[in-house]
């Protein structure tokens, strides 16, 4: 199966003076690095200084959702990308450790109202999340960054109440 490579955004959001964690599990090294790299471009590409991008790195993806809740808690961050890589085995390992995952950065995500994008590869097989994790092909790291950027520069309008006669 080939991953398409969807294109840049035209219009990239505009970050600037923006905070971001990226927490990176680093269970499959050589695949981390790239989700990492991918991430700090994207960030880059929404105008997001380097010296306002904190990295943390972590054993495995289960550990990702609590990291990202003791960050927020410390830190005054405006989003986070949640990196790494799942690969289903011949065990249910995979359904607990990449359901888990999915749901606890989701809960601190609600809980916290900190935008987080998700990096975290769930294949089939490793050539797969090679192929997801690569630049040149599915720079999912990238895609999390944009994504995370995106929501953290949304702004909502605050209603003001109503005055005079209805």
């Amino acid at each position: 199966m080939k991953v398409e490579k969807a294109p840049p955004p035209d219009v990239f959001p505009d970050a600037k003076g923006k905070k971001f964690a990226i927490i990176v599990a680093t269970f499959y090294a050589d695949l981390a690095a790239w989700l990492e790299d991918g991430a700090k471009r994207g960030l880059r590409d929404c105008d997001v200084a380097d010296d306002a991008v904190e990295v943390f790195r972590v054993p495995g993806c289960f550990e990702l959702p609590v990291t990202a809740r003791r960050l927020i808690r410390a830190g005054d961050y405006d989003g986070m990308i949640a990196l790494g890589v799942v690969v289903r085995g011949e065990t249910p390992h995979f359904d607990y450790v990449a359901g888990e995952c999915a749901r606890g950065i989701m809960d601190v995500q609600i809980a916290t109202g900190v935008p987080i994008g998700f990096g975290v590869l769930t294949t089939e097989t490793l050539a797969q999340a090679e192929e997801r994790a690569d630049p040149a092909r599915g720079d999912k790291g990238y895609d999390a960054a944009i994504a995370a950027a995106t929501v953290a520069v949304i702004e909502p309008k605050v209603d003001r109440p109503r005055v005079g006669f209805r």
